[in-house]
């Protein structure tokens, strides 16, 4: 906008229809530009043209529900004595109907490289002490703890609220109390570094559909381990990461410097073709939470410490004005078709029964509704009914396409379920089958790959050993080959869609496609 100074009765009430548009288009965020004209021309305002500009943003804002904060201010050269200036305002609606945005973050990198410690951090309020306790309360497991690594995957949430203030366990208590406080949630996937662990981290990156990826680099190591791999898969699954260096606090500039470097040379080699964009002030946090939005190929790279609390401010601003990336009208496509449900995690809850967690691919799910679960071993559907569904530890009514939850089942046999089901509304006729062809690149062999291999197969939040029954046009393939390949499901049938994403791997085997025809 160029600028807003006392606008007539009707030319507000424009403005304010204006911004409810705006806002519902980005989900209950809007970045206004003031000083700018609508060619992107920056003239900038006076001193009380800008005041009076964002008194009235304030009114417009107050009237549709929304908070505004300044991101930042700018001065212009422009042909005049007075100063000139340009405003960038976020505005921030207060959800109805407890409808936060919710991203999802998933954490890769090394072992070792400080993944489970920033998020204790991030997520705790309080900074680490150098020997790992902020990441204590992530863990999961007894052996995790013992051994310092993280074997499964854990989930933490970060809010925000309309105001863009960070709120985390360091004043609120609980999950709920977040929940309740935040309209933007943050929710990180916290998964293994350690190579013995890799399948729970392909597991964790195809199902719980990441909406970012961070990855991780331990700044006295650098690019070492499995750094190269957790990069090759977020590419491969086409999930647009941003890069965090943590440890700066250990070692010397020139050091830092020159992991910047090396990750700049393979960001922008020809198979990444990534331009790295290095944040070092709240400015360049700005521009690369919009810029990164906007084209996947920009990689913002933060240098941050989790000990001394370095440069942590800057990756919180932002992860406060990153937008999601579907925009609401997907969003509404998907709530209209049938409902379909991702099982990812089975539990049983005393006094509760089974409890089912994972993500609503499609469709609204509703308590009490009928639902039809499967594919059982003979490839048939079993009816269950939704108890009650939780949302981030808090009770929720309604669920929507896209977002994670888990559901209560009652008294529904839990031995007959397992991950990589899917639940789905009855009239849907859901497609099963055990052999399906997929067309895939072969990224890694060492010999040659050839009819009756054994693979694992990642569809999703699918994963089981399937045989090569044929390869089309060849006998065998070798590394960077492409083509397209019949598989057979060794153990019982699975639900899987024409175009899902696939990847699979045996020993050292990675090939990544996608499903053709089942």
């Amino acid at each position: 906008q160029l600028k807003l100074v006392n606008p007539s009765q009707y030319r507000f009430e424009h403005l304010v229809t204006q911004m409810k548009w705006r806002l519902q288009e980005g989900r209950g965020e809007a970045v206004y530009q003031i000083g700018v004209e609508d060619n992107g021309l920056l003239v900038g305002l006076s001193e009380e043209e800008m005041r009076a500009s964002l008194k009235t943003l304030r009114r417009m804002a107050e009237k549709v529900g929304a908070d505004i904060t300044v991101l930042r201010e700018r001065e212009v050269d422009y042909d005049s004595d007075v100063p000139r200036k340009i405003t960038e305002v976020l505005v921030r609606k207060v959800p109805d109907n407890q409808q936060f945005l919710d991203l999802r973050v998933a954490v890769l990198g090394n072992v070792d490289s400080g993944k489970s410690t920033l998020l204790g951090v991030l997520t705790q309020g309080e900074l680490d002490n150098g020997r790992g306790r902020a990441r204590l309360n992530l863990f999961r497991h007894l052996h995790e703890i013992q051994s310092g690594r993280t074997s499964s995957i854990s989930f933490e949430i970060l809010g925000f609220n309309s105001k863009g203030e960070v709120v985390n366990y360091s004043d609120s208590r609980t999950a709920e109390e977040i929940c309740e406080s935040s309209s933007k949630m943050i929710t990180f996937i916290d998964l293994a570094g350690h190579h013995k662990y890799l399948k729970t981290t392909i597991f964790g990156l195809t199902s719980y559909c990441p909406d970012f990826a961070m990855l991780v680099v331990s700044a006295n190591t650098g690019i070492a381990g499995t750094t190269r791999e957790h990069l090759g898969l977020a590419m491969a699954l086409k999930v647009p990461f941003f890069i965090v260096i943590s440890k700066v606090d250990l070692c010397s500039k020139a050091t830092v410097e020159r992991t910047v470097k090396q990750l700049e040379r393979i960001l922008k080699q020809p198979g990444c073709n990534k331009l790295p964009l290095l944040v070092n002030s709240d400015d360049d946090a700005v521009t690369a939470a919009q810029q990164f939005a906007q084209s996947p190929n920009i990689t913002p790279i933060f240098t941050l410490s989790s000990v001394s609390g370095e440069n942590l401010d800057l990756l919180k601003v932002f992860l406060n004005i990153l937008p999601p990336l579907t925009n609401s009208k997907e969003q509404e496509e998907l709530m209209q078709q049938l409902t379909e449900f991702q099982v990812d995690e089975i539990y049983t809850v005393p006094e509760v029964g089974t409890v089912v967690g994972g993500t609503l691919s499609s469709g609204i799910c509703r308590e009490g509704e009928n639902l039809v679960v499967g594919p059982t071993d003979d490839g048939k559907f079993l009816q269950l009914k939704v108890c009650s569904i939780q949302r981030n530890r808090s009770a929720c009514r309604v669920l929507r396409a896209g977002q994670a939850a888990t559901l209560a089942l009652g008294p529904f046999d839990r031995s007959l379920l397992r991950k990589g089901m899917v639940m789905v509304s009855p009239e849907m006729n859901p497609t099963i089958c055990s052999v399906f062809e997929a067309e895939i690149v072969l990224l890694f062999h060492a010999t040659t790959f050839r009819k009756g291999f054994q693979v694992t197969v990642h569809v999703g939040n699918v994963r089981q050993t399937a045989i090569v029954e044929k390869i089309h046009g060849k006998d065998k393939l070798r590394t960077g080959e492409k083509a397209v390949v019949r598989f057979r499901f060794i153990k019982h049938p699975e639900y899987l869609k024409i175009g899902a994403k696939l990847l699979f791997r045996e020993g050292v085997t990675k090939g990544i496609g996608h499903v053709t025809d089942l």
